[in-house]
């Protein structure tokens, strides 16, 4: 039972290589080759997702002029938003349910933004660890405070993206196994609800890449 449920959750594989993690680069296949070439809907979709993601960046980065600053985060809401997706198919493997991708992508990141901003803006930073109006005797608690919170931020990042997808599709897996066991009417009944649990699942997937983008886009601007 324990096997089967958490069986999509296993990057490993019967020849010993964990090929399910290529299932993060296969989003490129679902893309039409015409996608790259001639406008079409999925395209001026994008460009009109694009565009509202990189005006909403440049106000928390309080960037005007240089239109490539919010790139970066845009394209971590991308990779992010389409193996959400890649993992609500069947027998696909779930990647962003691993802290091993989303602490690849959330550490490094925060580790740029810390050196970024103790090199070129130290006296900010150490303004940072004390917020204004703290009194006195409070100063050396909040410091120790900001520097925990600082800290964890890469792990509250990946936690809470690999805790929300691991949830739902733990949550799916568990009703489809009940499946065999129901008489037929509560089967319809079943069904009804795992496609409203897909819906809510896919809600969930668009939510968690951008929660995570714009954490991310908060964290840059604070070095700043």
């Amino acid at each position: 039972m324990m096997t089967n449920l958490f069986s999509s959750f296993d990057p490993s594989t019967q020849m010993n290589f964990s090929l399910n993690w290529i299932s993060i680069s296969i989003g490129l296949i679902f893309l039409p080759s015409m996608f790259w070439m001639i406008p079409s809907r999925i395209n001026m979709m994008w460009i009109k997702m694009y565009s509202i993601l990189s005006n909403e960046f440049k106000i928390i980065l309080k960037i005007k002029s240089m239109k490539t600053g919010t790139l970066i985060f845009i394209s971590l809401f991308s990779l992010i938003l389409l193996n959400n997706f890649l993992s609500l198919f069947p027998y696909i493997f779930s990647s962003t349910s691993h802290l091993v991708l989303t602490l690849t992508l959330s550490l490094p990141l925060w580790l740029s933004f810390m050196i970024y901003g103790w090199i070129n803006n130290t006296t900010h930073m150490f303004a940072h660890l004390i917020p204004q109006g703290t009194p006195s005797i409070l100063m050396p608690f909040m410091v120790c405070i900001e520097t925990i919170s600082n800290i964890i931020r890469p792990g509250t990042l990946a936690i809470r993206l690999t805790a929300n997808m691991i949830a739902g599709h733990l949550l799916l897996t568990l009703l489809g196994n009940t499946g065999s066991k129901l008489v037929f009417e509560m089967i319809s009944l079943l069904l009804l609800f795992q496609c409203f649990l897909l819906i809510l699942e896919s809600a969930v997937a668009i939510i968690q890449s951008y929660v995570f983008s714009i954490l991310s886009t908060l964290y840059s601007s604070e070095v700043n």
